[in-house]
């Protein structure tokens, strides 16, 4: 049934607000019966709105979710008497918890589920909003935004060893497959740290700046080697020949698949300087391998780094941090 047409009866409510301490618990249960788990799947509006660029503005309110987080909101509210799952992921520790074979206390396993279900219909609302925003037409920058991310990893340190860090995505564009480095897909490696993202998003940011197929070598966020070529070993040599120097220790991205002749040429090709030091890089990037060039390249190192980044999205603004928020425009 089509949630603008769901009959949210004062029955349904009545089960799921009902607290079981209540004075009046058995004339609720009469009237109602209660309710411990409510799971809600809500309507996919942002991927409606961004995957399908030609769907009407009137097939879009009507993907607008409303029963749906009314429900959430109302069982997360009663957390103490129901469990409210609003992420598959969770079904299964569900399940587990309601047989007594979970990890954690009850009460901390509901506050846990509570947050996320709270965090789900923000998440949801704020893409709602930034969409309505969007049909103004108005050209301006919002007045005010929510940034919704997910934690996908914590990392093994910080800027420095003795700092702890974590990384968050913009999950919204995993779901569209967009978002370059942040839902980049690692084949192989030792894990990111802090300053592998910082280095590994501007190389990435670098190439997809260019048509043609290119090679970036990039040091400590600094391209130090760029070289277009229809060859893409011949651009991998001339954007190593830049600064060979540079290069050792840094990131080889580049804009268009590794094949398993150009992943020999990243294994075999000695540096420059001298024409016998095999070159070593901590990450190589592209938007797709082969299965030869991706058996190749893990055959390097065993801690390189191999990453299957996705295009980043055209328009989206970007924003920067200076203890308040630079926003600017997206694009070239």
């Amino acid at each position: 049934m089509h949630n603008s047409s769901l009959y949210l009866s004062m029955r349904s409510f009545i089960g799921i607000v009902m607290q079981s301490s209540l004075f009046d618990v058995a004339i609720c249960f009469i009237l109602a019966g209660a309710i411990d788990v409510v799971i809600v799947n809500l309507y996919p509006f942002y991927e409606t709105v961004t995957t399908f660029r030609d769907v009407s503005f009137d097939n879009c309110i009507e993907d607008i979710d409303i029963g749906g987080p009314t429900m959430i909101r109302a069982a997360a509210k009663n957390h103490k008497d129901v469990l409210v799952v609003v992420d598959p992921k969770d079904y299964e520790p569900l399940i587990e918890h309601l047989q007594g074979k979970g990890n954690m206390d009850d009460a901390m396993f509901r506050r846990r589920l509570a947050w996320k279900a709270f965090q789900h219909v923000a998440a949801y609302n704020s893409a709602v909003s930034e969409w309505f925003w969007k049909q103004t037409n108005s050209g301006e920058f919002v007045p005010s935004f929510n940034v919704v991310l997910e934690r996908s990893s914590s990392l093994r340190y910080g800027e420095n060893p003795h700092q702890k860090a974590a990384f968050y995505f913009d999950k919204s564009l995993s779901d569209v497959k967009l978002g370059g480095i942040a839902t980049a897909l690692q084949h192989h490696g030792k894990g990111m740290s802090y300053n592998n993202y910082l280095d590994a998003d501007a190389a990435w940011n670098c190439a997809s700046e260019f048509s043609a197929p290119t090679c970036v070598i990039v040091k400590h966020t600094n391209p130090c080697g760029i070289a277009s070529r229809h060859n893409l070993v011949d651009a991998y040599r001339l954007a190593l020949e830049a600064d060979p120097v540079s290069a050792f220790g840094g990131i080889v991205t580049f804009n268009v698949e590794v094949d398993e002749v150009l992943a020999k040429a990243l294994r075999e090709v000695r540096s420059p300087t001298d024409g016998e030091t095999r070159m070593f890089y901590e990450i190589v990037i592209a938007p797709s391998y082969t299965p030869k060039g991706l058996e190749v390249l893990k055959g390097k190192s065993k801690t390189l780094r191999i990453l299957e980044a996705k295009k980043n999205e055209r328009g989206r603004q970007s924003l920067r941090q200076i203890g308040g928020w630079l926003a600017g425009s997206g694009g070239r």
